[in-house]
């Protein structure tokens, strides 16, 4: 089973994809990460989310050792720091992603988090590549709501395909204005650290929910993820049965009874949060 999320643009992505941050920089562990990532690729799970940051290239690399001579099959998402992503900067930083990712164009390129370079230049930085074919789309990471607003109001800046956000069970806190606001605009969000880091797999009331359903805790927070529309959910997987245990969230759809079950497990908020971040 498969689930595909629309971009702006009209293009559809897989609903669940595959994260990198913290991978690639054990060479121990190498081997086992490509065999991950490209088991993922077979699962279905074809989006890939990387970053310049990640491993300071170390995970750029690492997918393109992964993708080699499969690039076609995947949708790249990476992501250019702050501090580079001026003008001349952004460029430069995408060219060096392309070298470490082993291929001649990102299909979705994301500021990291917001720093000092106006947002304004960094939009025409993603245009820029955007026209010479180094980017197929572009968007941004852990930009709140009054950002978003700035953002939409500038030259281009209402193209943005998503908003990458700290979103799972645990952390519902942009469903009260930026989640509805993006909802209205048609940009969808993706939500990064999906499992709380591993964190919510331990969680006693998920833990007993996941049983009950014949489910993992992590297909079950997952799952929630993937009942939300307009939702792209980027766990991390570094090992083959991860991966397989991720992939097989698909197979579990959860009812109106359930969902409302881990609402009372997992409040949603009742008031405006500030966003969170990792």
């Amino acid at each position: 089973m498969t689930k595909s999320v629309r971009l702006p643009g009209g293009e559809q992505v897989p609903a669940l994809g595959q994260g990198t941050w913290m991978m690639g920089e054990d060479p121990a562990a190498r081997a086992e990460e490509l065999a991950t990532l490209r088991l993922g690729l077979d699962l279905g799970l074809t989006l890939i989310d990387t970053a310049e940051m990640y491993g300071e290239g170390l995970a750029e690399e690492l997918v393109g050792e992964a993708i080699a001579g499969r690039r076609d099959e995947v949708f790249i998402v990476s992501k250019v720091y702050p501090h580079n992503a001026s003008r001349r900067g952004a460029v430069a930083a995408c060219e060096r992603s392309l070298r470490r990712l082993g291929t001649d164009r990102i299909d979705l390129y994301l500021l990291h988090w917001r720093g000092q370079v106006p947002l304004g230049e960094t939009v025409q930085a993603f245009e820029t590549l955007q026209r010479d074919g180094k980017i197929r789309h572009w968007g941004v990471s852990n930009l709140d709501l009054a950002d978003m607003r700035e953002l939409s109001k500038l030259p281009g800046g209402d193209r943005a395909a998503t908003n990458q956000l700290l979103y799972n069970l645990g952390r519902r806190g942009i469903e009260w204005d930026l989640l509805p606001w993006l909802r209205e605009r048609g940009v969808p969000v993706t939500a990064y650290s999906p499992l709380e880091q591993g964190e919510l797999t331990q969680h006693p009331g998920l833990q007993d929910f996941a049983r009950r359903a014949s489910m993992s805790p992590a297909q079950a927070a997952l799952a929630w993820l993937l009942s939300r529309d307009e939702v792209i959910a980027i766990p991390k997987a570094a090992r083959r049965e991860r991966v397989s245990e991720n992939a097989a969230a698909l197979e579990h759809w959860l009812d109106a009874a359930q969902l409302a079950e881990l609402d009372r497990l997992f409040a949603p908020p009742r008031g405006p949060v500030p966003l969170e971040m990792i």
